[in-house]
C-alpha cells in the first residue's frame, strides 16, 4: 500500500469516530431535556379538583343582552375640553328598543348558503 491509501483510511475511521461521538452527545441531550422537563412537571401545581371546578349560577346560564345604547352627551362649555377632562363617557339605553331587522325575510342572511338565488 501506498501513502495516499494509509490516509484515506486514518480519515474514514476519524469521521466514523466523529459521527457516533456527535449520536452520544445528542442522546444525552434529549435525555437531559425529558429529564429537566419531568422536574418542571413535577413542580406544577395539581388540577382543580371537582369541587373546585367553576359551577353555573343558581337562575342558570347567563344570556346576551341586546339591546341599543346612545352615548351620554358631550359637556358644552366655551373653554377647550381634553380628554382627560371628560372622565369615563358612558352610555345608556336607548329610547327605542325596536329592533332593526337582520336580513330579508325568507333569506338565511348569508351569501352563498343555499338560498333560492334571488328574489321570486
Amino acid at each position: 500500500m501506498n501513502d495516499t491509501a494509509m490516509d484515506l483510511a486514518a480519515g474514514a475511521g476519524g469521521l466514523g469516530i466523529g459521527l457516533i461521538v456527535a449520536a452520544v452527545v445528542v442522546a444525552a441531550l434529549l435525555i437531559g431535556a425529558f429529564a429537566f422537563g419531568s422536574r418542571l412537571k413535577r413542580r406544577e401545581s395539581p388540577p382543580p379538583l371537582p369541587e373546585e371546578q367553576p359551577r353555573l349560577p343558581d337562575d342558570g346560564p347567563v344570556r346576551e343582552v341586546r339591546e341599543r345604547r346612545e352615548p351620554d352627551e358631550m359637556p358644552q362649555s366655551d373653554e377647550r375640553t381634553l380628554p382627560h377632562d371628560l372622565g369615563h363617557q358612558g352610555s345608556r339605553t336607548a329610547a327605542g328598543q325596536d329592533e332593526r331587522p337582520r336580513w330579508d325575510e325568507g333569506g338565511s342572511g348569508a351569501f352563498g348558503s343555499g338560498g333560492p338565488g334571488g328574489r321570486r
